[in-house]
Order: C-alpha cells, then sequence, then structure tokens
C-alpha cells in the first residue's frame, strides 16, 4: 500500500475554520454518526482536532458509555476542552494525546471514528494495525477522507491494505466531498 498523506497535519491556527457553522450544513455530525453509536458504548475519536464530532458523540450516547479523544497536537486538545467546559457538558469525554507513531492507547473500543485526518498518518500501515488492538470484536471503525485531498487510487489502495489485514468491509457511507470506509474485524 502507498502511504499517502499530506506534508503536515493541520495546524493548530487553523483550527477556526474546523467549526465554521456552514459545515454543520454540509457534514451534520448526527447525521453521519447516528447509525452507529449507541448507548453504553466506548467511542474514540481519532485525530479529534477541535472535537467538531466529539461532543456529538457525547450527545449520542446521551449520558451513557464514553468518549476518549486522541489527537497528535496539544493546542488542538486545549481548544476541545474550552469547548466542553463553556458547553457545561456533563459526558464522559476524555482527552488524549497521541504520539507522532502511535495512537498510545491500550484500552477496547465500541466505535473508531477517524474523520479526515488519515492521509496525515505517518505510517499508515502501522495504524491500522494498531486500530485493529484498539477494536472491540464486534466493533466497527468509519474512515472519511476528503476527496480534495486523497485520490480514488490512493483510497483504494488503503481499502485493499485494510481488507487483507484481518478486517471486512461493511459498507461506504455516503459523505459530502468524501470517500469512506466503514468496517470490523473479520
Amino acid at each position: 500500500m502507498k502511504t499517502v498523506q499530506s506534508k503536515s497535519v493541520c495546524p493548530v491556527e487553523s483550527a477556526g475554520g474546523l467549526d465554521m457553522p456552514i459545515r454543520k450544513w454540509l457534514q451534520n455530525p448526527r447525521k453521519i454518526l447516528q447509525p452507529y453509536i449507541k448507548n453504553n458504548m466506548s467511542v474514540l475519536d481519532f485525530g479529534c482536532g477541535t472535537g467538531y464530532f466529539t461532543i456529538e458523540i457525547a450527545r449520542l450516547l446521551n449520558g451513557t458509555g464514553k468518549v476518549v479523544t486522541a489527537d497528535l497536537q496539544q493546542g488542538m486538545l486545549d481548544i476541545l476542552k474550552t469547548k466542553i467546559k463553556q458547553n457545561s457538558l456533563k459526558y464522559d469525554i476524555y482527552l488524549h494525546k497521541c504520539e507522532e507513531n502511535s495512537i498510545g492507547l491500550n484500552e477496547k473500543f465500541d466505535f473508531i471514528l477517524a474523520f479526515y485526518m488519515f492521509h496525515e498518518v505517518p505510517n499508515q500501515e502501522v495504524t491500522i494495525k494498531e486500530l485493529k488492538t484498539l477494536l472491540n470484536p464486534n466493533g466497527k471503525i468509519l474512515i472519511i477522507e476528503p476527496k480534495i485531498h486523497v485520490s480514488k487510487n490512493d483510497f483504494r489502495g488503503l481499502e485493499k491494505f485494510i481488507s487483507n489485514n484481518g478486517f471486512k468491509i461493511l459498507g461506504k457511507p455516503d459523505i459530502l466531498f468524501s470517500m469512506s470506509l466503514l468496517f470490523s474485524l473479520k
């Protein structure tokens, strides 16, 4: 598999663009995630950025389960921490700073979301294998990538790698401006 990545991660200085109000019309977190998030789940928002999806995941869990956010940049986690405090959220949201080459968690999750960040991962093969160790036996992973940054050919390569490494492709949800893969353990 050809590793697909941009030259760098989305900088904290550009974080304001991640929370623009128009985004909710184009990529509504509730609409995208509601089919997958159920009460009492443990969810990982991998590459959470400013928490655009994190807060909606917590709301969908409805006071049950927990959300773990993981991001490489402490600045993104700090923005999310402020959002949580400002919204007086009483949900179980845990912030975790990843290392450059490792997520660095050892718990199991029922659902893992990687939205518009996988192309920024330095070694996608290693990361897919690490995600496999973090997934509960009946869990699901949803990777969503922007068409503008990732070619169809590169995304097909990622899909092939996933299929050949112990996962079953469950679907390709239709998400505006995006390519996506929903998969589980075989």
